[in-house]
Parts: C-alpha cells; structure tokens; sequence
C-alpha cells in the first residue's frame, strides 16, 4: 500500500509541475492563506474590532482600505475574515467527504441491502433543495458560528462525494487484485483500505474541492442573507453589513468591493484546481505532455 501511496504522490506532484492551471490555482489559494498568516504581523487586528477606529474613512495611508460604517478597518477585516471564510469552507469540505465518501466505500464494496439503503438515502437528499434546508436551519440555530455553519453545510454535501465514489467502488471491488486479495484471505475491512482506497484517494480529492468550493459558496449565500456568524467577521458578513448599510448607494465602495475581489480570487483558485483535479481522475481530458 505504501508503494501505491508513493506511486501516486510522484504522479500528482508531476502533473503539478506540468499544468499550469493547477499552479496558478494553487498560488491564488496560498495567496489568500498567506493574508491570513502573515498579515496580522503587519496589521493590527484589534482594527477589526466594532468602533475601533473612525467610520466611513476613506483609503489613506493610515487605512489603506479605508474603514466601515461599525468603525473598523477593512483591511483589518480582510486578514481577520479571510481565513474565517476558509476555514468554513474546509471544515465543511473535510467532514462532508469523509461523511460522503464512508458511505460510498461501504454501499459500493459490501452492495445489496446496505447499498440499496445507503444509495436510497443519497437520492432522496438529493431531491431536497439544499438552500431552503440551509435556510431552515441557520434561522433555527440561534448562537451561528463558523463551526456550526461548516457543520450544516456539511451535512448537505456529502451526497455527491457519496454517488461518485460508490460508482468507482462497485467497478473497483471486480478488479482481479480485489479478488485476489480474498483469495489470500484478506478481511474486507483490510481489502478497502488496503486495495481500494488507494485508488480513489484521486477522486476524493478532487470531490475534495468541489466541495470545498460548493461549502464556501453556500455560506456566503447564508452570510449575505444575515444568517451567518455576527460576532465573526467573515467575507460574507462584511458584505451582508455593507449591503444593510447601503454602502452601494452611498458609494461606499471600499467596503463591499475589497472582500469581492477577495471572494473572485477564492473562487476562481477553486474552480482551476477543480478543474485540473479532474483532468487527473479523468482518463479522457488527463494530459499526456
């Protein structure tokens, strides 16, 4: 097993190197951390704070972003809701593939009932608009944070991870080394961690970070709304403030615009590395140059 693990690392950091895509992906994503990590060595998070510094101020040298209506610098904001908005994303990532990805291992290995209930339960989830759930909730939970938002989103993204590793799972488990392995007398705990996981590490990360990126969305849909955390400030709350104090209308525009191009890096760093994550998992669009 440890050989496959080897086998694959070696293919994914090639297919890094030679794809472009995936590097500026992956550069745009590690910009957005590094503003989290380093930035509070160059700006005072304390900024923002509520009424810690003058409202509505311009872009200066002493605010290079200017400031917000509740008296706090926007650049503070940016490096304390930056990571805040991507740790939402991935703790929701995280657990809704893990969630996901158990399911389909276990219906597609194991098949018959357990499949049948398990693939019955994805199905109907799926059938259920996600956002009037979402909706339902968040306006159920009455104390939100950045935990509890990833948690609910998380509960609702597990569906697609599930039905796309079960079907790599029901091709995998009649491959001659799977059999094999049980003619060796492997346990089949021991058999789909040993034989199949392996193979669908690829998959599962790339349902990684549509999810990931499908989470992020979400709660800034939920934030924009007013139903994400208020005590926190996140990119989706900064908006969700500027948007109630018509900052928009009163030209406000370094209020709203700064997070928006923060969310558009975001986004668009998602979407390539999604999109070069496939092209990996994906015989038919894998690059052979």
């Amino acid at each position: 097993m440890t050989e496959i693990f080897l086998r694959r690392g070696k293919a994914a950091g090639s297919y890094i190197l030679r794809t472009p895509k995936l590097l500026l992906g992956l550069v745009m994503l590690l910009s957005l951390l590094l503003l989290g990590l380093v930035g509070p060595l160059f700006v005072d998070v304390e900024k923002a704070r509520p009424i810690s510094v003058p409202t509505r101020k311009p872009p200066s040298a002493e605010y290079p972003l200017g400031t917000d209506g509740g008296g706090r610098d926007v650049l503070a904001v940016l490096v304390v809701g930056t990571p805040q908005t991507l740790r939402m994303g991935l703790l929701a990532g995280i657990v809704g593939v893990v969630l996901g990805t158990s399911l389909g291992l276990i219906a597609g290995y194991f098949g018959g009932r357990i499949d049948m209930a398990i693939s019955t339960a994805t199905d109907t989830m799926l059938t259920i608009p996600p956002l009037a759930i979402l909706l339902v909730v968040a306006a159920s939970v009455r104390s939100m944070s950045v935990e509890n938002m990833a948690l609910i989103i998380a509960l609702l993204s597990w569906m697609f991870p599930a039905r796309t590793i079960r079907a790599q799972v029901l091709s995998l488990r009649e491959q001659p080394y799977v059999h094999m392995a049980r003619l060796a007398g492997l346990g089949d705990i021991r058999i789909i961690f040993e034989e199949i996981m392996p193979n669908i590490l690829p998959l599962a990360a790339a349902s990684f970070v549509g999810a990931t990126s499908g989470a992020v969305l979400a709660g800034i849909g939920l934030e924009v709304l007013g139903l994400g955390p208020q005590r926190t400030p996140t990119l989706g709350m900064t908006i969700y403030w500027a948007q109630l104090y018509s900052a928009l209308i009163n030209g406000l525009w370094w209020w709203w615009l700064p997070p928006i191009i923060v969310l558009i890096i975001l986004f668009v760093g998602l979407f390539l590395v999604s999109a070069a994550m496939d092209e990996f998992v994906n015989p038919r669009l894998r690059r052979t140059g």
